[in-house]
Protein backbone atom coordinates (compact mmCIF):
# COMPACT_ATOMS: atom_id res chain seq x y z
CA UNK A 1 0.00 0.00 0.00
CA UNK A 2 1.24 3.41 -0.90
CA UNK A 3 2.34 5.92 1.73
CA UNK A 4 -0.39 8.42 2.59
CA UNK A 5 0.58 12.19 1.32
CA UNK A 6 1.60 14.56 4.14
CA UNK A 7 -1.80 16.42 4.17
CA UNK A 8 -3.83 13.46 4.46
CA UNK A 9 -5.05 13.52 7.44
CA UNK A 10 -6.21 17.43 7.27
CA UNK A 11 -8.14 16.80 3.95
CA UNK A 12 -9.44 13.40 5.46
CA UNK A 13 -10.54 15.99 9.08
CA UNK A 14 -11.21 18.90 6.84
CA UNK A 15 -14.03 16.75 4.57
CA UNK A 16 -15.77 15.71 7.63
CA UNK A 17 -15.85 18.93 9.53
CA UNK A 18 -17.72 20.04 6.14
CA UNK A 19 -20.23 17.13 6.98
CA UNK A 20 -18.68 14.56 4.31
CA UNK A 21 -18.92 10.66 4.88
CA UNK A 22 -15.78 8.93 4.51
CA UNK A 23 -16.46 5.88 2.80
CA UNK A 24 -12.91 5.14 2.28
CA UNK A 25 -9.53 5.29 3.20
CA UNK A 26 -7.53 4.52 0.92
CA UNK A 27 -10.02 3.89 -2.13
CA UNK A 28 -9.19 1.11 -5.09
CA UNK A 29 -9.91 1.57 -8.63
CA UNK A 30 -9.73 -1.65 -10.49
CA UNK A 31 -9.94 -1.46 -14.42
CA UNK A 32 -9.70 -4.65 -16.59
CA UNK A 33 -6.32 -5.73 -15.39
CA UNK A 34 -5.35 -2.23 -13.47
CA UNK A 35 -5.52 -1.55 -9.94
CA UNK A 36 -4.49 1.82 -8.48
CA UNK A 37 -4.98 3.62 -4.94
CA UNK A 38 -6.92 6.81 -4.83
CA UNK A 39 -6.23 8.84 -1.03
CA UNK A 40 -9.78 8.73 -0.64
CA UNK A 41 -13.98 8.48 -0.97
CA UNK A 42 -16.66 9.97 0.31
CA UNK A 43 -20.10 10.58 0.69
CA UNK A 44 -22.66 13.26 1.62
CA UNK A 45 -26.28 13.33 1.42
CA UNK A 46 -28.03 16.39 -0.12
CA UNK A 47 -30.98 17.07 2.71
CA UNK A 48 -33.25 18.61 -0.39
CA UNK A 49 -33.14 15.75 -3.02
CA UNK A 50 -31.83 13.25 -0.49
CA UNK A 51 -29.86 12.32 -3.09
CA UNK A 52 -26.01 11.85 -2.32
CA UNK A 53 -22.72 13.22 -3.74
CA UNK A 54 -19.88 10.85 -4.12
CA UNK A 55 -16.37 11.85 -4.46
CA UNK A 56 -13.02 10.08 -4.85
CA UNK A 57 -9.90 12.48 -3.60
CA UNK A 58 -6.37 12.69 -4.61
CA UNK A 59 -4.06 14.46 -2.30
CA UNK A 60 -1.16 15.85 -3.34
CA UNK A 61 1.22 18.30 -0.84
CA UNK A 62 3.66 19.87 -3.43
CA UNK A 63 6.29 20.18 -1.11
CA UNK A 64 8.92 19.61 -3.37
CA UNK A 65 11.32 22.26 -5.37
CA UNK A 66 9.29 21.45 -8.48
CA UNK A 67 5.79 22.04 -8.39
CA UNK A 68 5.37 21.84 -11.74
CA UNK A 69 6.60 18.27 -11.71
CA UNK A 70 4.52 17.44 -9.29
CA UNK A 71 1.54 18.99 -11.21
CA UNK A 72 2.52 16.65 -14.17
CA UNK A 73 2.26 13.69 -12.17
CA UNK A 74 -0.50 14.78 -10.17
CA UNK A 75 -2.85 15.22 -13.57
CA UNK A 76 -1.40 12.80 -15.09
CA UNK A 77 -3.10 10.42 -11.81
CA UNK A 78 -5.80 12.76 -11.93
CA UNK A 79 -6.68 12.43 -15.37
CA UNK A 80 -6.30 8.09 -15.28
CA UNK A 81 -8.82 8.14 -12.33
CA UNK A 82 -11.03 9.99 -13.75
CA UNK A 83 -11.16 7.91 -17.24
CA UNK A 84 -11.59 4.77 -14.91
CA UNK A 85 -14.18 5.87 -13.02
CA UNK A 86 -16.04 7.34 -15.57
CA UNK A 87 -16.48 3.52 -16.87
CA UNK A 88 -16.46 1.83 -13.56
CA UNK A 89 -18.73 4.12 -11.36
CA UNK A 90 -19.53 6.96 -13.19
CA UNK A 91 -21.18 8.54 -9.69
CA UNK A 92 -18.13 9.08 -8.42
CA UNK A 93 -16.21 13.03 -8.98
CA UNK A 94 -12.81 12.77 -8.77
CA UNK A 95 -10.90 16.15 -7.06
CA UNK A 96 -7.46 16.99 -6.35
CA UNK A 97 -6.86 17.84 -3.28
CA UNK A 98 -4.29 20.99 -2.33
CA UNK A 99 -3.52 23.35 0.42
CA UNK A 100 -4.37 26.49 0.32
CA UNK A 101 -0.98 27.95 0.15
CA UNK A 102 -0.12 25.84 -3.29
CA UNK A 103 -3.20 26.85 -4.89
CA UNK A 104 -2.57 30.69 -4.31
CA UNK A 105 1.29 30.31 -4.82
CA UNK A 106 0.98 28.01 -8.41
CA UNK A 107 -2.44 27.14 -9.04
CA UNK A 108 -3.72 30.60 -9.50
CA UNK A 109 -1.05 31.28 -12.51
CA UNK A 110 -2.96 31.68 -15.70
CA UNK A 111 -0.64 28.80 -17.66
CA UNK A 112 -1.49 26.48 -14.67
CA UNK A 113 -5.26 27.72 -15.24
CA UNK A 114 -5.44 26.98 -18.68
CA UNK A 115 -4.11 23.31 -18.10
CA UNK A 116 -7.08 22.98 -15.47
CA UNK A 117 -9.56 24.41 -17.20
CA UNK A 118 -8.95 22.40 -21.09
CA UNK A 119 -8.40 18.94 -18.69
CA UNK A 120 -11.29 19.85 -16.42
CA UNK A 121 -9.54 19.40 -13.24
CA UNK A 122 -11.75 19.65 -10.02
CA UNK A 123 -9.55 21.04 -6.81
CA UNK A 124 -10.51 20.97 -2.91
CA UNK A 125 -8.42 23.51 -1.91
CA UNK A 126 -7.65 22.97 2.15
CA UNK A 127 -6.52 25.13 4.83
CA UNK A 128 -4.01 23.13 5.74
CA UNK A 129 -3.58 24.38 9.50
CA UNK A 130 -7.12 24.33 10.39
CA UNK A 131 -8.40 21.97 8.49
CA UNK A 132 -11.34 23.18 6.58
CA UNK A 133 -12.76 23.39 3.27
CA UNK A 134 -11.72 26.70 1.66
CA UNK A 135 -13.15 26.12 -1.90
CA UNK A 136 -14.20 23.23 -4.46
CA UNK A 137 -13.62 24.43 -8.49
CA UNK A 138 -15.47 22.20 -10.79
Amino acid sequence: MPAKDTYHDAVKNALIKAGWTITADPYPIKYEEIRLIADLAGEKTIAATKESEQIVIEVKSFLSRSPMREFETALGQYLIYQTFLLVTHPEYKVFLAISKNIYEKFFEQVAIQLILQKYQVSLLVIDINQEVVIKWTS
